[in-house]
């Protein structure tokens, strides 16, 4: 080793010790995760009790020995801090001999452990197809082993490791973890308490039932504190696993029926109440140490093209985007997050250039940074997603996009040559190395925020004292209570009385569970309400029409149903025919009742996941009245803030 680079380590390992004694000194005087609001600290167990806390907890970083650990850092090593990748395997050392070989064919290494080494990796992002995450244990050991390969590599930084965890329609991890309601049932919950009201279009409030709108701020507030819990629930369990981002809450505000991307996955269509849910969730995500991310800027909600597959185009004109798109953006910087994800997508109005939010400096730099005035890491959405990739070759996007203002590079298609990229445009003068450090030094403290410097919080989490524990899947049960939204009763068919142990006819669409550990819903709604004492059944719709006759009712679960003809239109019209009574549960969007015949009862989940399907089991037997409110109107049918109730 040559005395250049001895020094640097030594000059390197005195930076790491400085920033870690710094994060154990803050930690020690309350301003650990859970401090400063007097919330539960990830690992100790205590569910989170819904109290408001203004600021994030965290960490306040040691900028001047965050600085030191900087200039100590080779380029190569700071280039390698902008990234975060995948890496195939559960295990960081031992993978299964499929993902070895993918990680091969890639990467050039066979194991995630020589990833980080290789490229001085700032992160790894955890994807169920990428076989990270089979168990809360497993995963905790291949976060503990992931950022020992990374101590031991180069300049040592922790990684941030992170997910896709948004619950509902997007859940990387499963069960035995707690899964919790997703943001559009969190979104009818709120709306319970913060939209006043009447009933729905054409006058089925009047016909079908009784208004549950409130328009008192108590209310409001409780509802935001459910969705802050839920929030701080999944944050803990996912630093007890060793991840430290999530990529959520979605900040979009979902206005397009015809969305193929966003949809329940955003909280509604109202700005200001997605505006309170995104900021009560940063809060509740960061309380539990686990960097919150608002994503995707500068709003994906009023757009047809899935940018996975194309590029999507924004027709918001500026004023639109200030009413509509911005505030949930707003909220979540005022509330401190710790990170925004880039959209790819292009949006005229704020930047006429046709390069999508990713690659744009008046939408990255412009607005966020100066309109919005936010200091925190800017992460693109993934760099191998064709949103992105149109306008320019994946040589170019990473620079791009650094140029545009973004910090951290996720998921590029080709690692290595996204690095050569970045570091040949340095040695060009095109990217400047004091534009590296900024840029690595917003990621650092994100790091040392969030206790990655302290070699506790590296170590793998106490997750069988904390993930899928009763008092939070109790917490996902009482949470989801107050979701499932009933959007017409026009006979008073429901609730359906137990006592009598009435027949009850399950079927429909069983979509693909989202951690792959779920459903399939009917199954798990026939169940839930054969519990609750009625005699339910599930059956295929190939067998359900000539099942029906002789039940009290057919609950037909329907997913994304589409205009005109369709399988799912022609089961309903076909059970109608039988004259058993139809109960309509749409298990998505719940845009379906528009485009089917109009039946007994209907209902809207927002998810299909078990947490919901035992909540609308309990809806349909009244063991629980219902009480959610649309977020989004549902056109020619129902308006913004319609939900029934009983009585």
């Amino acid at each position: 080793m040559s005395y250049q680079a001895s020094r640097r380590s030594l000059l390197t390992a005195a930076a790491l010790a400085a920033v870690s004694a710094a994060g154990v000194a803050s930690y020690a005087a309350g301003r650990g995760p859970g401090g400063e609001d007097g919330g539960p600290r990830p690992g100790d167990g205590r569910p989170d009790d819904g109290r408001p806390g203004d600021r994030p907890p965290g960490r306040a970083p040691d900028r001047a020995a965050l600085r030191r650990l900087v200039a100590g850092m080779t380029l190569e090593e700071k280039v390698g801090q902008l990234f975060v990748s995948r890496a195939y395997g559960h295990s960081a050392t031992d993978p299964d001999p499929a993902d070895a070989e993918q990680n091969q064919k890639l990467f050039g290494v066979r194991t995630a452990a020589e990833l980080v080494s290789r490229y001085h990796l700032g992160g790894i992002i955890y994807f169920s197809w990428a076989h990270n995450t089979r168990d809360p244990q497993q995963i905790a050991e291949l976060s503990a082993a992931l950022q020992r390969a990374a101590a031991g590599a180069g300049s040592g930084v922790p990684l941030l490791l992170s997910t896709d965890q948004e619950h509902g329609a997007v859940a990387r991890i499963g069960k035995p973890a707690t899964l919790l309601p997703g943001a559009m049932a969190l979104g009818a919950r709120h709306g319970a308490g913060a939209t006043g009201g009447t009933g729905g279009a054409s006058g089925a409030g009047s016909s079908t039932g009784s208004s549950t709108g409130s328009t008192d701020t108590g209310s409001d507030s409780a509802a935001t504190a459910e969705a802050r819990r839920a929030a701080r629930i999944a944050g803990a369990e996912l630093a007890a696993m060793g991840i430290r981002q999530d990529y959520a809450p979605v900040a979009d505000v979902n206005v397009n029926p015809a969305n193929p991307v966003i949809g329940v996955r955003s909280f509604g269509s109202d700005p200001q109440a997605v505006a309170a849910l995104v900021a009560a969730q940063v809060r509740g995500y960061q309380g539990a140490g686990v960097a919150a991310t608002a994503k995707h800027f500068p709003g994906h909600g009023d757009t047809e093209t899935d940018s996975h597959v194309g590029l999507p185009v924004m027709r918001h004109s500026r004023a639109q985007w200030e009413e509509l798109d911005e505030p949930p953006f707003r909220a979540a910087v005022e509330a401190g997050v710790d990170a925004v994800m880039t959209a790819h997508i292009v949006f005229p109005a704020l930047d006429p250039s046709g390069d999508p939010a990713t690659l744009s400096r008046p939408i990255v730099t412009g607005i966020l940074r100066e309109r919005l005035g936010f200091r925190g890491v800017v992460v693109t959405d993934a760099l191998d997603m064709a949103g992105v990739r149109q306008k320019y070759g994946d040589d170019r996007v990473p620079v791009l996009a650094l140029k545009a203002g973004c910090d951290q590079l996720l998921n590029p298609p080709d690692l290595g040559l996204a690095h050569r990229s970045v570091l040949a445009a340095v040695e060009a003068g095109e990217l400047t190395r004091a534009r590296i450090e900024e840029s690595v030094l917003r990621i650092l403290e994100l790091k040392a925020r969030r206790g990655l410097f302290d070699a506790a919080h590296t170590a793998a989490g106490r997750t069988d004292a904390l993930v899928g524990i009763p008092a939070h899947l109790t917490a996902a049960d009482e949470i989801a209570a107050g979701t499932t939204t009933l959007l017409a009763n026009p006979v008073k068919l429901l609730p359906l009385d137990p006592a009598g142990a009435p027949r009850v006819l399950v079927t429909g669409t069983d979509p693909a569970s989202p951690s792959g550990t779920t459903g399939p819903p009917t199954a798990v709604l026939a169940r839930e309400l054969t519990a609750l004492g009625c005699r339910a059944t599930a059956a295929a719709p190939a067998r359900a029409v000539a099942a029906a006759p002789g039940n009290a009712a057919v609950l037909v679960c329907t997913y994304n149903v589409p205009e005109g003809d369709d399988p799912q239109r022609t089961l309903v019209e076909e059970l109608l025919a039988t004259g058993v009574p139809v109960v309509l549960v749409a298990i998505r969007n719940p845009y379906d009742p528009a485009r089917l015949p109009a039946c007994a009862a209907e209902l809207a989940t927002y998810t299909w996941t078990d947490v919901e399907m035992r909540a609308a089991a309990r809806v349909v037997t009244g063991a629980v009245r219902p009480t959610g409110r649309l977020p989004v109107p549902v056109p020619g049918r129902y308006p913004l803030g319609h939900g029934l109730s009983y009585g």
